[in-house]
């Protein structure tokens, strides 16, 4: 396929251990003869601007992004009480590099989704080719190590004291994805965008998949043990972490904590970047990814 491919299903016949067959929803960009990146949603796929897919595919890769379960056109089943894990995702991801073929995969996360990638390049090295990790951390949700910066509670106080959207009207939910950006320092205009193209994409108006389609909250209630952080030693691939120095949700200590632990990690700041990855920065990201691989 050349050009862009919106909405395909692939499934993944019981590839994670008691998963039975799960259907992913993906967008291809660019050829299918070329180097496959492959961009693990945080939890949708449009945590990655279309921009960068654009400019990755410009610059000779068959870019693929996709929805974690629970989320846009993956399977969605119970928000509210997962049946799988952290790892059954790092599963995914390796099951989907390898039905896409083309051999191994640049693997790309960003926020939650870098912390499945990290999982996935651990546990099925022989599927990926390189690493990108963007605006995450070493460990899962929850209490965070000692040594880690953890959220800026004056931020989260501010973003969590906003009351919910009626998840049934898509301008209130776009309203609130914007409100929400602003607090976190990422573009309000961008953000009501992206919300109103998530809630088109969201199978329903139910709340619980509305909330696990535009905010995630299904993954602070996986099952993330083992810690993975001790492994990171072992990750042999090209690996770039790239992070805003401006990030209040993940702040930039964890950027350089992934970035000093993974064996020639190239670190990457951001000084003008949030959460979000914003125009200005996607021709640098662009070509620090291209770079490597």
């Amino acid at each position: 396929m050349t050009g862009i491919s919106t909405d395909i299903a692939v499934s993944l016949d019981g590839f994670a251990a008691g998963a039975g067959e799960i259907t992913l929803g993906i967008e291809a960009f660019g050829d299918d003869d070329a180097p496959l990146v492959l961009l693990v949603g945080g939890t949708t796929m449009l945590s990655w601007p279309d921009a960068l897919c654009e400019r990755l595919a410009a610059g000779g890769r068959r870019v693929v992004r996709y929805d974690l379960r629970d989320s846009g056109r993956s399977t969605t089943t119970d928000p509210e009480a997962p049946a799988y894990t952290l790892r059954d995702l790092a599963a995914d991801a390796a099951a989907l590099a390898g039905a896409l073929g083309a051999g191994p995969a640049h693997l790309a996360g960003i926020g939650v989704g870098g912390m499945v990638a990290q999982v996935a390049a651990l546990d099925h090295p022989a599927a990926f080719s390189a690493l990108t990790l963007i605006g995450t951390r070493p460990v899962a949700p929850g209490p965070t190590d000692d040594d880690l910066p953890d959220h800026d509670p004056a931020t989260m106080g501010r973003l969590f004291a906003r009351p919910m959207p009626d998840w049934a009207d898509r301008e209130a939910v776009a309203e609130f994805a914007a409100g929400g950006a602003e607090v976190l320092g990422d573009d309000p205009a961008a953000a009501r965008a992206t919300a109103a193209r998530i809630w088109d994409r969201t199978p329903g108006t139910a709340p619980p998949v509305q909330l696990a389609n535009q905010l995630g909250l299904v993954f602070s209630k996986l099952d993330c043990t083992p810690r993975w952080r001790e492994r990171l030693p072992e990750i042999e691939l090209p690996a770039l972490v790239v992070h805003g120095r401006r990030n209040r949700f993940f702040p930039v200590g964890n950027g350089e904590a992934l970035a000093r632990e993974i064996p020639g990690a190239r670190l990457l700041v951001l000084d003008r970047t949030a959460t979000a990855i914003p125009g200005p920065a996607v021709g640098e990201v662009a070509e620090a990814m291209l770079a490597l691989g």
